[in-house]
Formats: structure tokens, C-alpha cells, sequence
């Protein structure tokens, strides 16, 4: 048995509300009036509204930037070197944020037994994981292991490898770490993606402790997981290297390939299980955006409200990559936590990523 028994969340001190994200933009982009009218409405019905960011520049004059360039056409553009640089400078204190977060207090640091970091905005090595080490003073001999470059369903493929430590191990401890500083990787030529970039991702990292064996505290306790590629998708979602930063494609296409495909999917995903639709109380699905939550609300037809954790975490932080599905799973639990139920509720969890990938999990709080 592997369980669920606490998430924290941290955000970097710098929250930008949407709109001033976009006279950043317009700025930047220095498009004509009528495409600045187009920026205008798409940063008004995106369903943000606000972000967070490691870099405070994108509410701020030029005169103030910091990460940027303070010139008209952002000469030099900033490096990969640097955007690297400023990863290792904030990661591991947000991520240190989250993780102590997660404890609480109430598991002490010594008795975690695995850590596992996530991201697919910075990589180095030594990287995350000895940083998280060092900074908390973790046992030298801790097992750890990365998970990077797998977009946003990286902590679904990290609760998988948790259940199967958990699953192995009866005194593991195992915490997850998703952090993720999608704001470094700003691009200035004006492309769909680049827009579609701009507009969507945030800053944030989420932590998670799952525990084996016959754990008192109650959390989610995870009974299986489900995922598939549609390799039709493989062009319309990605994440690439490039010497100016990382790049994303994310074309307007996958909301219609999520809405053609979920649902078969969920059906599947459900059987494995052998659970019903209608048995869900709680559907823990990744906010990539305002237009996948309405796909996916149009392919399943769900009640009313049942996405409103996934419109929240969007509302209040756009689409933090691998993270946010974390923050989406302790708003359910926070709310579980204050009404005490009588009897088990079941989650459904969803993540999409490159590929295009969809991993799905089923658990309940118990």
C-alpha cells in the first residue's frame, strides 16, 4: 500500500497579475495596434490572473529590470547559460519551501528515506536533488533520483515510481518535489507558441510525501494508473533545447485532440480499475489551460463544479508545468481535510505532456 499523507506548495515572491504581464508583452513583442488588440483579448478570456515568476521584470519599468536587458529590443537576449544560472539560484530555496511545507512539522526531515526531484525548466549536474540535500542537511546516504524534461505529467510518472518504492519498501518515506521556473524561458520572436507560452506559464513547485505500510494519517491511498501516448499529437505538444532557452510547441490543435480522446480513455482507465464514472467524487485534472478544462468538461460532461479546483489553481497561477496538478490534489485534500467525511472518496488525476502523453491515476482518501 502506498498513501498520500501531505502536500506542500511554495511561488516565488513576485506575483504578476495577468494584465500587467501583457503591457510586458506588448512591449516586448511590439506588434501593431491591431495585434495588439488580439493579445489584449486573449490575456482577458484565458482564465488567469495572475503568476508567479522568479523574475520581477514582467511588472516592472524597463528601467528596473533585472533578468533582461534594459534596451529596446532586449540585446543581448538572455543565454541558456543564464537562464540556468538563475534556475540554480532559486530552485532549491523554493523547492526547500515546498518540501517543508509538505512536512509540516509533523514528519521530521531524518526519517524521509527517498527523494525524487521533478522538472522540465532547468537541469545540471550536481543538480536539484544534492542542492535539496544540502541546503536541508539530508542523510548522505539517501536514495534520490531525477525526473526531467517529461513536461506536464512529469509528477504522475514520479507518483508512479514512489507506489513502486512504497510498494517494495515497508518503511519508506518518499518525497516528490516538482519545480518548475517556466518564466525563464521567455521567448521575443513573435510565434503562436511563443504567445501561447507567454500567456499560459507561471512559476511554482509542489512537494509531496508518500509513506508505506500501515500509515495512521489519513491521505489519498493510490490504487492504480493508467496512461497512453497519442502519437497523432506527437507535433502539436513539445519541449526542445535551444542555445536562447527552451522551447515549447503547443499548437491550438490539442484541446481538440483531448476532447476526441479523453474520454475513451478515462473509460479505460476506469476499467482497469473496475470503477465507475459516477463513483468519482473529485476530478484532479491538469489546468493546461482554459480551453483543455472546457475540452475535457465537453468530452466527459461533467456536473457542474467538479473542475473548479483545476479553474482555481488556474485562475490563481496559470499552468506551472509538472506542479500544478499537485496543487490542484491538495486543494482536494485541504477541502476533504476540513469536512471529514464518513467514507472513502475517489480521485481521478489527469496530465498531459509532449508526446502527446496522458497519465491518468485513481486514489482514495481513506
Amino acid at each position: 500500500m502506498s498513501k498520500i499523507t501531505s502536500i506542500g506548495t511554495a511561488v516565488p515572491a513576485y506575483r504578476h497579475a495577468q494584465m500587467n504581464i501583457l503591457q510586458f508583452m506588448q512591449h516586448v513583442y511590439a506588434v501593431s495596434e491591431a495585434e495588439k488588440r488580439k493579445l489584449r483579448y486573449l490575456y482577458h478570456h484565458c482564465g488567469i490572473e495572475y503568476r508567479h515568476s522568479v523574475v520581477s521584470d514582467y511588472s516592472r519599468p524597463i528601467h528596473e529590470w533585472k533578468f533582461y536587458p534594459q534596451s529596446e529590443n532586449l540585446e543581448p537576449f538572455p543565454s541558456l547559460e543564464q537562464r540556468m544560472t538563475w534556475f540554480n539560484r532559486y530552485a532549491p530555496s523554493l523547492s526547500v519551501d515546498a518540501i517543508r511545507d509538505c512536512l509540516d512539522g509533523k514528519t521530521p526531515k531524518e526519517s524521509i528515506t527517498h527523494l525524487i526531484t521533478v522538472s522540465c525548466t532547468g537541469m545540471s549536474a550536481p543538480g536539484l536533488d544534492l542542492q535539496i540535500m544540502e541546503l536541508m542537511d539530508l542523510p548522505k546516504t539517501i536514495y534520490r533520483t531525477s525526473i526531467n524534461f517529461m513536461g506536464c505529467y512529469a509528477a504522475i510518472h514520479a507518483l508512479k515510481l514512489a507506489d513502486a518504492i512504497c510498494k517494495n519498501e515497508s518503511d519508506a518515506k518518499v518525497v516528490i518535489v516538482c519545480t518548475e521556473l517556466c518564466t525563464l524561458h521567455f521567448q521575443r520572436e513573435v510565434t503562436t507558441d511563443n504567445i501561447s507560452s507567454s500567456l499560459l506559464f507561471g512559476d511554482g513547485c509542489a512537494a509531496l510525501l508518500m509513506t508505506a505500510g500501515k500509515e495512521k494519517r489519513k491521505g489519498f491511498e493510490i490504487d492504480h494508473f493508467y496512461s497512453e501516448v497519442v502519437t497523432k499529437g506527437r507535433k502539436d505538444m513539445a519541449w526542445e533545447l535551444s542555445s536562447s532557452g527552451f522551447l515549447m510547441t503547443l499548437s491550438g490543435y490539442v484541446p481538440e485532440l483531448i476532447e476526441e480522446d479523453f474520454h475513451a480513455l478515462v473509460d479505460r482507465a476506469l476499467k482497469k480499475g473496475d470503477l465507475q464514472k459516477e463513483k468519482v467524487q473529485h476530478w484532479c485534472v491538469h489546468p493546461g489551460g482554459k480551453r483543455i478544462l472546457e475540452a475535457i468538461n465537453k468530452s466527459l460532461q461533467l456536473k457542474s463544479g467538479d473542475l473548479d479546483p483545476s479553474y482555481s489553481v488556474l485562475r490563481q497561477f496559470g499552468n506551472m508545468s509538472s506542479a500544478t496538478i499537485l496543487f490542484v490534489l491538495k486543494s482536494m485534500m485541504d477541502d476533504i481535510r476540513q469536512r471529514k467525511p464518513e467514507h472513502p472518496e475517489t480521485a481521478f488525476g489527469a496530465a498531459f505532456g509532449p508526446g502527446l502523453t496522458m497519465e491518468t491515476f485513481v486514489a482514495h482518501y481513506h
